[in-house]
């Protein structure tokens, strides 16, 4: 494995959740918070919601932007199919119910919400891995009126990598950084001096004539039957590609897969440094979360980071 991989068995290890449950019929899971804490020990300008909207699972979390660790649980539901906006807000408000059960109160705090497309002005562009009748409706509208609070809606990748850059495997870096996340499908983060490039969507590169995630993302290894091996090896000529295309002066891996790395990183050959994502799949929550606060004037001090992992399950 090339000496440049860096973030497997440095120290920052999945931490199994207390109380982990999950309903037989996939009605819920929660986890436990990341980080610990809790919203009694926060300002409270520093809480938001942070909503993460997969092909798979639809997932929340109050999160704290002072140190980006979860200040409640982290509830999960099965993304409804079909996955129409008012069915995906639906279960979005169940979860923020969940949350309120648990002692955590959400009343008052804005939100952020990853969805699996290209976001432009409060509305999904595209909808890869989602149902086609978002592009039909202002996005932010709906889950407000749902929500009954105010809701900014990201690109998940886009949510997830500034997650990264901010509290994770990005801080401090410079120079072209790029975040891939892989589960569903693929998707992509791209920064510059840490400004974000949105909207990137490099899952949709062409690959052996197809869209790159059909073959790659973490789903489609599950499809296909592959091995680890064989995947990575796969996945491995994606990278190259992308590589070549942009030349990042740091590649970090993110989503899903991100929790299998021991499966399959020494199979990697990377050209450049490549790091673990330190979020693991919680960051694309707490992404959503940090973007929907700064669109309203929140920033987190320099020096926050998360200080303890814990698996998002």
């Amino acid at each position: 494995m090339d000496e440049t991989v860096r973030g497997v068995g440095s120290g920052v290890e999945p931490v199994v959740p207390d109380g982990t449950t999950s309903a037989g019929n996939g009605e819920h899971a929660v986890d436990a918070p990341l980080g610990g804490g809790g919203t009694g020990t926060s300002r409270p300008e520093a809480l938001a919601v942070g909503i993460d909207v997969g092909g798979t699972g639809v997932k929340a979390a109050i999160v704290d932007l002072s140190t980006g660790a979860l200040a409640s649980p982290r509830i999960r539901e099965k993304t409804p199919s079909p996955s129409t906006p008012e069915a995906v807000a639906d279960a979005i408000a169940h979860i923020l119910e969940h949350i309120e059960s648990t002692g955590h109160d959400t009343r008052g705090l804005t939100a952020g919400a990853g969805l699996p497309g290209v976001v432009k002005d409060g509305w999904l562009k595209t909808a890869a891995n989602i149902d086609k009748s978002w592009l039909a409706s202002r996005a932010e509208d709906i889950l407000e009126q749902r929500l009954s609070r105010p809701v900014l809606i990201i690109n998940d990748a886009d949510a997830a990598g500034l997650a990264e850059m901010r509290y994770g495997a990005g801080v401090g870096h410079r120079g072209v950084v790029l975040m891939l996340t892989i589960g569903t499908g693929i998707g992509s983060a791209l920064f510059v001096d840490g400004k974000l490039v949105p909207n990137t969507e490099l899952g949709h590169l062409e690959f052996h004539r197809r869209d790159a995630e059909t073959l790659v993302s973490g789903t489609a290894r599950e499809r296909r039957k592959l091995g680890w091996k064989a995947w990575a090896k796969e996945f491995d000529a994606y990278l190259d590609r992308v590589y070549r295309y942009f030349s990042p002066d740091l590649m970090i891996l993110g989503g899903g897969v991100s929790k299998e790395t021991k499966r399959y990183i020494q199979y990697l050959t990377p050209r450049g440094p490549l790091e673990v994502a330190r979020l693991l799949n919680a960051a694309g929550i707490v992404g959503a979360a940090l973007a929907a606060a700064e669109a309203r004037g929140f920033r987190p001090p320099e020096s926050a980071g998360v200080r303890e992992i814990v698996a998002a399950g």
